[in-house]
């Protein structure tokens, strides 16, 4: 068993000096001797705390132009040797090594720099070499060393120095080093994808610091946990705390959204839309929107991409919904939007969902870039003799953003930028289209004149025959079937109108 340690010297080298004062000034206070390096020394000594020079030990200034300062066996070997080792204690004493207890590092702010739109050299200089190495050691030899990788743990540090008058139990030396190596780790994962960022190098490096504990995950006897930070995305208004479910759900509904430049409206379940619909005003695209499903809009999450006021909140706040997301509220909306204890109301802010993807999968992790294809009507290919109308293509422009977002196998039927009904998930596309049409049908739409998307290639022309005596009037699809002229053909001899796009959209 680990005894406690009583801290006897510190060496500090930090780039942050915030907080630093009342630490060196508390060390001192408690008769521990301190060793720091260039502008660390120069702030604690300037605080009326004595503090002796890294150059005392090495024997070497700090070179070319600072990118060495501590490497050398004099700091190293004060840190990373072994009390309880014999043969390592000789040499300590051999060669006048002086031992450290303590080692207080801030490294070099490398994802500050990056972020702040620095210049390559300015971003390579600020890669730590010493800081990092100073903190793998003390990690390393945490059964000696208590290490302080962050300014952010200097509250924590002051707490031992104050209750342990400097004595440091072996429980509290091995979770600062834990949390020492989970930052060595974050940072060197931020430096290496900095250098991949043209993809170059086929590894997965991801490292994430910020976690939320979930109530539960996907279901309630499963732990969850969201590592990353959601207040990039929105900040939350009222309502309960966010679930694992309600995260994909509110991840599905920005990414839809996001398609959207004219006044929409879209309700999401289970990660699908359930209704959308765009329209001039946005109390009208949410009642439509609604009309699309209202069954499976009970408990949805809603999102809009314009203000939501008085008179939308009024109309949504007639339903059950779990979440609604907008850019902005007026005070009247949110307040009459509060009037549900649970309910999550959401501001969005800019942050979308990144240019990729990743989730696990066989112990190992899937990745791709995110789907950032959006098709317009000037992309899309007429292959029938009748071409679509201004109109059809508007519709046709409208479904097939919502395809993109919908789980394969997926249909989508739409008219007058409403969706009339989606089918999705499906083993089979014409499963899929059947399913869309008697939703479409339960709640009273008229497929006459409607269109359809496909989020991949009819394989038969079952898909367009069905389509075609269900009323609808013109398909958007990739195209890409050796059978795809025999849908052609079927739409010439009926009339109905079918663009390609050339780009699928699978999403399982």
């Amino acid at each position: 068993m680990m005894s406690d340690i009583k801290i006897k010297r510190a060496f500090i080298s930090v780039y942050y000096k915030d907080g630093l004062e009342a630490i060196v000034k508390k060390l001192s206070e408690l008769g521990v001797a301190i060793i720091s390096t260039g502008g660390s020394w120069d702030f604690i000594t300037a605080s009326g705390v004595p503090a002796g020079k890294v150059e005392e030990i090495t024997t070497y200034p700090s070179i070319l132009g600072g990118r060495v300062k501590t490497l050398h066996p004099g700091v190293f070997g004060g840190i990373l040797a072994r009390r309880e080792n014999e043969t390592d204690m000789k040499q300590v004493t051999e060669y006048n090594i002086p031992l450290f207890d303590l080692v207080i590092v801030d490294l070099y702010p490398f994802g500050e720099t990056v972020a702040s739109g620095a210049s390559d050299q300015e971003i390579i200089e600020k890669i730590d070499i010493g800081g990092i190495s100073l903190i793998r050691a003390g990690a390393k030899n945490w059964a000696d060393v208590l290490i302080i990788s962050s300014r952010n743990q200097y509250g924590s540090l002051m707490e031992i120095l104050d209750n342990g008058k400097g004595t440091v139990t072996s429980e509290e030396r091995y979770r600062f080093a834990l949390e020492a190596f989970a930052m060595t780790s974050h940072y060197d994962s931020a430096i290496f994808n900095w250098f991949n960022r043209n993809g170059d190098a086929t590894v997965f490096s991801k490292s994430i610091t910020e976690s939320h504990t979930l109530r539960y995950g996907e279901n309630p006897h499963q732990k969850g946990v969201f590592f990353g930070d959601p207040d990039r995305s929105f900040v939350r208004l009222h309502g309960k705390e966010i679930s694992y479910n309600n995260l994909l759900d509110i991840e599905s509904a920005i990414s839809l959204i996001d398609e959207f430049d004219d006044v929409t409206c879209a309700i999401i379940k289970h990660n699908n839309a359930c209704g959308v619909a765009s329209r001039p005003a946005l109390k009208e695209a949410w009642e439509d929107a609604l009309a699309c499903d209202p069954v499976s809009a009970y408990g949805g999450v809603v999102i809009v991409n314009r203000e939501v006021d008085e008179i939308a909140a009024a109309e949504m706040d007639k339903v059950f919904l779990e979440v609604v997301m907008a850019p902005s509220f007026t005070p009247g909306a949110v307040k009459i939007l509060s009037s549900k204890k649970n309910r999550i109301i959401l501001q969005r802010r800019s942050a979308g969902n990144g240019r990729e993807s990743f989730r696990s999968m066989l112990g190992g992790v899937l990745w791709q870039e995110r789907d950032s294809s959006t098709e317009q009507a000037s992309g899309m290919r007429p292959v029938t003799a009748r071409q679509p109308s201004e109109e059809e293509y508007l519709d046709m422009v409208f479904a097939n953003k919502i395809v993109k977002h919908s789980r394969s196998n997926a249909i989508v039927l739409a008219k007058n930028r409403q969706l009339c009904a989606s089918g999705i998930g499906q083993t089979s596309r014409i499963d899929a289209l059947r399913q869309a049409i008697q939703k479409a049908k339960a709640f009273g739409f008229s497929l006459e004149g409607a269109v359809m998307a496909s989020d991949a290639y009819f394989p038969f022309a079952d898909s367009v025959t069905t389509a075609h005596e269900a009323g609808i009037a013109a398909v958007v699809q990739p195209g890409g079937s050796v059978r795809d002229q025999e849908s052609i053909d079927y739409c010439n001899k009926t009339g109905v109108a079918m663009v390609f796009t050339g780009v699928r959209h699978f999403k399982h």
